[in-house]
């Protein structure tokens, strides 16, 4: 397993690219053939919880995710650091999120390390790089969608 790491500048305030990144039903539109449950109240915070369900029909499968740091920027001048332990037993690893000052705008940094059971360990270099262009895509669209 090999972490994969995807940065972006952004125009937006810091508050503003955290607030995106963290609506995490606000994936479901970013990423291919994925939908977004929270499955806690409240949604955003260490301990909230949300499954990534992924495919079609009997094809597709479930990557439970659960918040276990949570410090949110203060501000736009303020940094931010999350991390999502994955609980499933398909899909296993974590993920964090950066979003720091940058200019006038925000920089975000989002690492991840995923494994995929029953995938051979000479699979780690594709699934790195799809998750890094699947993520990349995703963060784009995220940090440049207009809210509805």
């Amino acid at each position: 397993m090999t972490p994969f790491l995807v940065e972006r500048a952004s125009v937006l305030p810091v508050a503003e690219a955290w607030r995106r990144l963290t609506d995490w039903e606000r994936h479901s539109a970013t990423v291919p053939l994925t939908r977004i449950t929270v499955l806690t109240d409240p949604p955003s915070g260490v301990g909230t919880a949300f499954v990534a369900r992924t495919g079609l029909g009997p094809a597709a499968f479930a990557d439970p995710m659960r918040v276990t740091v949570w410090q949110p920027p203060v501000g736009d001048r303020g940094s931010g650091h999350c991390r999502l332990v994955k609980t499933g037993r398909l899909v296993t690893g974590w993920a964090e999120i950066d979003v720091s000052p940058y200019g006038t705008g925000s920089r975000v940094r989002w690492r991840e390390l995923l494994r995929v059971r029953g995938l051979p360990r000479l699979a780690d270099g594709l699934t790195t790089r799809t998750g890094g262009l699947v993520f990349g895509r995703a963060v784009d669209a995220l940090l440049t969608r207009r809210d509805r």
